[in-house]
């Protein structure tokens, strides 16, 4: 089964920040790949198809929506260190206003290099106004960003937690600020949303103008104790083989947890309100599966060093995985086909040979 698909494929390189995420078209048999200022499109031989540029923002996480053939991705704006990166790389400068959004790219038309987020009608955007009320509002001890929320970054579609199968949502993950000394951003926070709703609102992005439309809330707002990860979920990704939810991370620093590089969220257990950790209030919590490597409190996770730069599931055991690379011409990703092995050495996956 494994010979419909390439076992490999190579993305090309780039002069752009690293790989972000990875999402795949099955009918068309295209790959799609987030270069943080740029989304690439190629065929399943790394030929290159189109390039979408002129992101002045940080497109993080992405995944390919079959019913309506559209490419959605996390985009944040913000003035902080990210934020300010892509401003050096990019030659810009002034102020950057913090504006985050579910970016929705047309697939179809995305069909030569160097098209134009922002004037070539291949982008909307539909602004997330919960994400940017947490990230300019006020922790736990007045400390700067609800939640220690740095934008978003994890994005995928999959149905309600607890379900497998029914209604489609399109979730979203927050970007976590790394802070040993805070005891307010030990959890990951994923919002859920209607996909009509996104696309509904959605309107082209111009930068020096920025929109607010937009859903005015998320359908749900979950929580997952995990302890602190640097940046928060970098890949998210509902396996419907599983039913679970995979969530791929830069590990945290702090000595009481496990600080692993994959969690996964248990898809067959309801949410369930509870009291969270270090926040003086209740919330919507979800429930990790368990992994091999195991800390206090019931964390637990596993020790598969890739995915943060990208992860796909075929829905059916199988999985697309980024490793990334690097060379004096720019940033490359090389994607390689896994199976879902729970029980390897290193849980879960073991790569297509």
């Amino acid at each position: 089964m494994d010979r419909d698909y390439p076992l490999h494929v190579f993305s090309g390189v780039f002069p752009t920040p690293h790989c972000q995420g990875i999402a795949l078209d099955k009918k068309n048999r295209c790959l799609y790949f987030s270069f943080t200022t740029m989304l690439v499109k190629t065929d399943l031989s790394g030929r290159l198809l189109g390039t979408v540029t002129g992101l002045t923002g940080h497109l993080g996480c992405i995944a390919f929506r079959e019913s309506d053939g559209r490419v959605y991705g996390s985009l944040e704006y913000k003035n902080d260190a990210i934020g300010r990166g892509i401003y050096n790389h990019l030659g810009l400068t002034g102020e950057i206003p913090a504006a985050f959004y579910a970016a929705v790219f047309d697939g179809e038309k995305i069909d030569r290099a160097g098209l134009d987020a922002e004037k070539d009608g291949v982008m909307r955007a539909a602004y997330l106004s919960e994400v940017t009320n947490d990230y300019l509002g006020t922790g736990e001890e007045n400390k700067p960003h609800r939640f220690a929320c740095s934008g978003i970054d994890g994005m995928t579609f999959g149905p309600a937690f607890g379900k497998k199968g029914g209604e489609e949502y399109l979730k979203v993950a927050y970007g976590v600020y790394r802070d040993d000394e805070r005891q307010d951003n030990d959890h990951q926070v994923i919002l859920s949303y209607d996909p009509e709703e996104i696309l509904e609102s959605a309107k082209p992005l111009n930068k020096d103008a920025m929109h607010v439309s937009g859903p005015e809330k998320p359908r749900g707002k979950f929580f997952l104790f995990s302890g602190n990860t640097d940046w928060g979920v970098q890949n998210l990704e509902y396996d419907a083989f599983t039913g679970d939810w995979f969530l791929a991370v830069y590990p945290g620093f702090k000595k009481k947890y496990p600080n692993c590089p994959l969690y996964i969220v248990d898809g067959a257990v309801p949410p369930k309100e509870g009291p969270l950790w270090g926040l003086s209030r209740d919330g919507m919590l979800l429930t990790l599966k368990e992994g091999p490597v195991k800390g206090p409190d019931g964390i637990s996770g596993f020790p598969f060093p890739f995915g943060s730069t990208g992860l796909y599931s075929f829905g059916d055991g199988r999985f697309y995985i980024s490793h990334e690379g690097k060379n004096a011409d720019g940033e490359y990703t090389d994607v390689y086909l896994y199976r879902y092995a729970p029980d390897a050495a290193r849980a879960p996956f073991i790569r297509s040979e």
